[in-house]
């Protein structure tokens, strides 16, 4: 245990950082690319938010301003408009009255992003990253929560495992790559396969993915929505064969890497 510690330690000290476009895309298959690619357009968008593992803060605070790309993520989801609707009627609200309270000539304070953190929007989050790559509904379904998108996409996986756009992976035994989806569970009685999610599919469970943008030199790197409140990239420390290792005891364990077959599709 204090040697895994140590190697975790090591490995998120390292000063790596995601490789700028086109140089992280160009050596990537072109499913695979556009997905990083998308990725990556919207952690810069956020100001380029970096964090080691699973830290309690970010390392400044989220721009405030960024509220509506939340409105952008979620319209990309079924579920999406009414959720969209309400927050924006909260966003007005509030403008209003800090405008009220405003001395003249001076800007009203934009609420903190923090008080768009609920609904969680990390499902869509990825949901938009992908519709934004081009990946067809069909092939990804949208979904205000992980657990429903996970389901259909282990399902399409048990049906047809040789023509699955994403394929499931128990992370101790595969090395997460650009473009594939690293997935958490965040529940108080975590899952310890992946295969234990088909017994209860359909059934809630607070999950989280994020996607792999970069890996290697012992980090597996990660973009991720409602990380913090924000768009964050992630440094996940590796072992030497390039799985991601556990998390601390105390933080949501990986569980699952969707392997992106996308390439093999018609």
């Amino acid at each position: 245990m204090i040697a895994l510690l140590l190697l975790a330690c090591a490995a998120c000290s390292a000063p790596v950082r995601p490789l700028p476009e086109p140089e992280a895309t160009e050596a990537l298959s072109p499913w695979r690319g556009r997905l990083v690619r998308a990725a990556l357009t919207e952690w810069r968008a956020w100001g380029e938010l970096v964090v080691d593992g699973w830290p309690e803060a970010l390392p400044r605070p989220a721009d405030p301003d960024n509220y509506t790309r939340i409105l952008d993520y979620w319209s990309s989801t079924p579920e999406g408009p009414a959720v969209a609707s309400r927050l924006r009627n909260t966003h007005d609200s509030m403008m209003l009255a800090l405008l009220e309270a405003t001395p003249p000539g001076a800007p009203p304070p934009q609420p903190s992003i923090s008080l768009w953190a609920y609904p969680a929007w990390s499902a869509a989050f990825v949901s938009a990253v992908l519709q934004r790559a081009g990946v067809p509904p069909s092939v990804f379904p949208a979904a205000a929560a992980h657990a429903w998108y996970i389901d259909r996409l282990l399902s399409e996986a048990a049906w047809n495992p040789s023509g699955a756009a994403f394929l499931p992976h128990d992370p101790a035994g595969y090395a997460p790559a650009p473009g594939d989806l690293l997935c958490a569970d965040r529940s108080r009685l975590p899952l310890l396969h992946w295969q234990d999610r088909l017994a209860e599919a359909g059934q809630f469970r607070p999950l989280h993915c994020d996607i792999v943008v970069a890996a290697g030199g012992g980090l597996v790197q990660a973009v991720g929505g409602n990380v913090l409140d924000a768009t964050v990239l992630r440094r996940f420390p590796a072992d030497s064969r390039g799985h991601v290792l556990p998390p601390p005891f105390d933080k949501p364990p990986f569980f699952l890497v969707f392997e992106n077959r996308l390439d093999r599709m018609p």
